[in-house]
């Protein structure tokens, strides 16, 4: 079969920046150039194999990669998320290293930088098509029986609330086949591809609303595919403009399945493309388990405080299926930095303008002090981290929004600085840059209304730049 040619964007490093300068110049000359990309194309390669929330654009981490490191040298992202980082330090012949706590992140991470043989994942996604529609159609009976001895009892509350039964049968058909494949990276694959057809952008497959924004909503009127009212029976008719926009008609998920099967064999890398190798695990940034002293660059984008952005509560609808007690989830999201849970947590001292915020927070809110100071906490552990594995006169790039608690501006960029330098980094330099809105997924509208606290805090976000002086 015929694969498209791998086309990477061409970074103007030159232009505006000496490469043959010293090292921290031409750190603060990247932090203050234009940071933004609103033009580019960030759609090449596999960074659309799913969607995830406030994604920053690949065009950020390579301009750093670029310029301040070497082929061959290694890029670390301790808390990848949607794994841009470590794919741009692979198309760029790095050696990348990534973390995540996160389950469907570390499978995102994995699958984007794992090269496969497209005529084998083509074989294989066929097959899934020809078994999963033939179960459906012929051996329903052993669908509903899978279906009945698969999750424990909350899971399966979950799923009967979120997803119709017409849909869990022919995603139960999908899993079932793609339980069946042996090579690990062709079914990590497939295994991502069920998953983007139930976060998206735009609808999915299952019953809720706006879950690649994380912030999930259950439809008020369901209608299947032959146009039966599955939900809402009472509502129809109902001239409400809210109800109107959360009614939401079915997609069948075979159909979901080949058409995204289909797009990410398009973007695949094949084996060759890549020099350097990668490692994605199962990871804390507070607790890195590498070297001293080991690592050339880090670039990356911690979560907000007080879950801005819940990730896991998307994440579960396709991690259930996927064999994760729904229970077992909700204690992991409690371990994720910037989580609200404020029982059994290590508090820090902060310097003394990160701890003058947190104060004043707690004045307008207790528990929310309480939850900011657990974000610094945590974060002053993940860079006392990033400052061990960093070798000396390396950098670390950082990029943060900011957030409002109670009214109040947390200032992230300034208080993860100061805490930086407290642990022995210097800051020569914030970088700002714009978000577009428009492109960039955030659990808001693309219309900046300042009077909203979620927009507020998500129409900036800041690129720190952490250097670890030479010894």
């Amino acid at each position: 079969m015929a694969v498209r040619q791998l086309s990477l964007p061409m970074i103007s490093s030159t232009r505006d920046i000496e490469l043959n300068g010293a090292y921290r110049e031409r750190l603060t000359a990247l932090l203050s150039s234009d940071l933004d990309f609103h033009s580019h194309d960030s759609g090449y390669a596999s960074h659309n194999f799913h969607s995830f929330p406030a994604k920053f654009p690949p065009q950020l981490p390579r301009k750093f990669i670029k310029v301040l490191t070497n082929p061959g040298d290694t890029v670390l992202d301790p808390m990848a998320g949607s794994g841009t980082t470590i794919l741009e330090a692979f198309l760029t012949n790095r050696k990348g290293i990534a973390f995540d706590i996160d389950p469907l992140a570390a499978l995102l991470s994995r699958v984007k930088v794992t090269p496969l043989d497209p005529k084998q994942a083509s074989l294989v996604g066929n097959v899934i098509m020809k078994q999963a529609t033939l179960s459906v159609r012929s051996r329903r009976e052993k669908i509903k029986k899978a279906l009945e001895t698969r999750w424990p009892a909350s899971s399966r509350k979950f799923v009967d609330y979120w997803f119709a039964y017409e849909t869990q049968i022919e995603l139960m058909a999908l899993v079932m086949e793609i339980e069946k494949i042996t090579d690990a990276n062709i079914r990590a694959f497939f295994d991502l591809v069920f998953s983007s057809i139930i976060i998206t952008k735009n609808g999915g497959v299952s019953q809720a609303f706006d879950l690649a924004h994380t912030r999930p909503h259950r439809a008020k009127i369901v209608i299947s595919r032959s146009g039966q009212v599955l939900l809402g029976h009472d509502l129809i008719g109902s001239e409400s403009q809210r109800i109107k926009f959360l009614t939401k008609t079915l997609k069948a998920p075979l159909e979901e399945f080949k058409k995204r099967f289909h797009q990410n064999l398009k973007n695949i890398l094949v084996p060759g493309t890549g020099e350097a190798p990668s490692s994605v695990s199962f990871g804390d940034a507070q607790r890195l388990p590498l070297a001293d002293s080991s690592i050339d660059l880090i670039v990356t984008s911690p979560p907000y405080a007080s879950n801005a952005i819940d990730y896991m509560r998307a994440h579960k609808f396709s991690l259930v299926w996927m064999g994760y007690p729904i229970d077992d989830l909700g204690q992991k999201r409690k371990e994720y930095i910037g989580g609200e849970a404020i029982t059994n947590v290590d508090f820090e001292r902060l310097p003394d303008r990160t701890s003058d915020v947190v104060i004043d927070v707690t004045k307008r809110d207790e528990r929310k002090g309480n939850v900011l100071h657990r974000y610094y906490s945590e974060m002053t552990r993940s860079l006392r981290e990033m400052f061990r594995v960093l070798k000396p006169g390396k950098a670390a790039i950082v990029v943060v929004g900011s957030s409002i608690m109670r009214e109040r501006d947390t200032e992230t960029h300034t208080c993860l600085a100061d805490i930086g330098r407290s642990i022995g980094f210097e800051v020569p330099l914030i970088g700002v840059r714009k978000l577009d809105r428009n492109r960039r997924m955030m659990p808001a509208g693309s219309r900046l209304n300042l009077k909203s606290q979620i927009q507020q805090r998500m129409h900036e976000e800041y690129v720190i730049g952490f250097y670890r002086p030479e010894e």
